[in-house]
Formats: structure tokens, sequence, C-alpha cells
């Protein structure tokens, strides 16, 4: 903690997202930007000036001097990262997904729980009002559809579409089947890319509930939205515009249309926020580790599958 009480907060990866994390943590009244780290100095130097802090040269030298830090590299380096600031005792918020597999997941809450330290994996989606609402309002889902469509970005194709996007909608249907799964089919395509970029998954839970995700990165348009069926309700949802409706069926025939009552806020700062809270009070994170390692067991499975698909019949090799 630094002289006034406040959390001393850095970031490893100052890029499109990370750049923000930098920024919350400077404006948060109860964290302190101590610095940031980034593989091109030139960028580091340039928040750093924006924000008034201390550019690293290394991960060691970030991890030294701050309580906790975020975790904003590529997927493909979350672990190399992670796991000497780890070793240092810094608390993390590791962006999603956790990391590339199983193994390196494992070891990450192998390592944390070893050194008593708090790994939060930043699902946003969780932070968004618009779940806030469905955690109120959901509660024995029989189906959910979800749809995240967002035009070509050369950012994030160190990973397919499934980890770079759909990773989101499956740590939130995770939360909300509240069901272990009992199996997955998915298919999927590359256009622009080696891996997949338009992908399909159908996921049903051991109570039943089913899930049905679609995800692009190569739409010409921006979407994110969710639809929920339960006993006699729908709810359709916006995770962008963070608004949406509930359609209530009441007696034998009666529909009662209602717009939800959402309360915008800009979810990365309530989940750094939390975060910092989680560290202070050693609280454990809504988006721990654990749901973490689970989601990217659930994407892994869904990559594998499309995967295979893909090589006989002959898009990859």
């Amino acid at each position: 903690m630094s002289k006034d009480g406040k959390l001393r907060c850095g970031v490893a990866g100052v890029g499109y997202l990370g750049q923000h994390h930098a920024r919350i943590y400077a404006e948060l009244d109860s964290t302190e930007l101590v610095g940031v780290f980034d593989s091109v100095p030139e960028r580091a130097k340039e928040i750093a000036e924006r924000h008034g802090c201390k550019v690293f040269n290394s991960i060691e030298e970030l991890g030294a001097e701050c309580d906790a830090v975020s975790v904003v590299v590529p997927t493909d380096r979350h672990t190399e990262v992670a796991m000497p600031l780890l070793e240092q005792g810094c608390d993390l918020l590791i962006e999603k997904p956790i990391c590339t597999s199983v193994e390196d997941a494992e070891r990450i809450v192998k390592k944390a729980r070893e050194k008593n330290l708090i790994v939060q994996v930043g699902h946003i989606e969780h932070f968004n009002p618009v779940m806030e609402f469905m955690e109120e309002r959901v509660n024995n889902p029989r189906f959910i559809t979800a749809d995240r469509l967002a035009p070509f970005n050369p950012r994030g194709t160190e990973v397919g579409v499934v980890l770079d996007l759909m990773i989101h909608d499956i740590g939130v249907i995770l939360k909300l089947a509240n069901s272990p799964v009992e199996k997955i089919e998915a298919v999927g395509v590359n256009v622009l890319s080696k891996s997949e970029d338009i992908a399909n998954a159908r996921i049903q839970f051991e109570n039943k509930c089913v899930a049905n995700l679609n995800v692009s990165r190569v739409s010409l348009k921006k979407l994110r939205e969710i639809r929920i069926f339960q006993q006699g309700t729908y709810m359709s949802l916006d995770y962008m515009n963070q608004k949406g409706h509930v359609i209530r069926i009441k007696g034998m025939t009666e529909i009662i249309p209602e717009e939800v009552p959402i309360e915008k806020h800009e979810p990365l700062k309530s989940e750094l926020a939390s975060f910092a809270d989680c560290v202070v009070n050693k609280k454990n994170p809504k988006v721990d580790a654990k749901l973490g390692q689970t989601a990217l067991e659930v994407a892994l499975e869904i990559t594998r599958q499309i995967r295979e698909q893909m090589i006989a019949e002959g898009s990859i090799k």
C-alpha cells in the first residue's frame, strides 16, 4: 500500500485495452498507478507520461514496486508474465482468457494458492449492468442464445475467435446455467486468419439447460446480445448498449413487456474497482481463477472440435 493507503497498481501491456487499465487505476480513489511495462518502450513511455507514472524496463521491476498488477499482454504470453509476478507476491487481474492451455491455468491456480494471492480473470461482461440484472432475474434458464459479432481486427488473432470473443459468453452462460457441462457440439470456419474466425457452439448442461453461442470477427457490424428463456419469462438484452426488455406471461394468455431498468456504467471501471476491493479486503473475486479455468476448458473443447473439422475439410493443415 502507498503512504496514503492506496493500493499500488501496475499494468503489464498497455496496448488498446491495457491503456484503459492504466487510466482507470489512475482515476480510482482506492488505487495508485505506480507504473507500466510494455514490450514496446515507446508505447510504455507514452502511457506513463499521460498519467504521470513510471516506466518499468522488466516484469520483475514492475512486480517489485506493485501490490497488484493487470496482465494485459497477448493471450499466448499470459503465463510467462503472470508466473514471475505471482512469485514476487503480486495479486493479479489477468485479462481473458486466463491463458491458452489447461496445464498453464493449473500452474497459475496452484501458484496463487501457494502464495495466498488473488487471481481475477478479466471476463468483463460479469461487471456489465446487463449481467447484474440477469443475476437478479435469471433463476432456472432452459435455453440461452448469445450473439457476439465484430469487424475484423488483427489484434487478438494470436488465438481463434473462440478464445478471442466467445470466451466472454462462455463465462456468462456457465454462471447463469449453474450446472456442469454435459455435451458440446461446435462448428467453425476460418476466413482471414489461420484459425477459426466464425464459430457456433451448442452447449448442453446436466440440468438440461441448452446454450447456443454464435460468434464472428469478420462481421460488418458490432453486436453483443443475449436472450434467455425460462418458465414464464423471455429476456432480450444488449451488452453493448446496456439495455433490453423482458416479456412476462401472466395467466394463460396475457403477455406483459417491460423495459429493463439498467443504470449504465463503464464495466471495466467496475471490474477494476472490484478487483482492488478484493485485494485490499482479501475477498474472493467474482470471476476467480477457477471460473476462468473452467471457461477455458470449455473454450478449448470447442476449439478442438472446430480444428478437427477444419483439418478434415482441408482448410488448415
